[in-house]
C-alpha cells in the first residue's frame, strides 16, 4: 500500500480526509476533531502524515506517524 498523507480539509459544510493527490474524498465529517481521528488512524497504518488545514485551506499544523530519522521535539503533545 502506498504511503499517503492525510489531509483534512473543509469541504463545504464538512471537513473531509483526502490522501494526497486524491480528488475525492476518503470520507466526510461534520467536525475537524472527527476527521482528524479518522486521518491519524490511517496515517499510522500507513505510517504517513497528517496535514490539518483551517477553513482558509492553509496548513494549521502536522503530524508524523511515519519513521522519521529526525523527529522533532513535539511539544504539543
Amino acid at each position: 500500500m502506498a504511503r499517503k498523507n492525510q489531509h483534512v480539509v473543509k469541504n463545504d459544510k464538512k471537513w473531509s480526509v483526502k490522501g494526497a493527490g486524491n480528488s475525492k474524498a476518503t470520507k466526510n465529517f461534520y467536525t475537524q476533531k472527527e476527521a482528524i481521528d479518522f486521518a491519524k488512524e490511517i496515517a499510522k497504518n500507513q505510517k504517513s502524515e497528517v496535514v490539518i488545514h483551517g477553513k482558509d485551506g492553509k496548513i494549521r499544523d502536522k503530524d508524523s506517524y511515519g519513521n522519521d530519522p529526525n523527529p522533532p521535539k513535539d511539544t504539543k503533545h
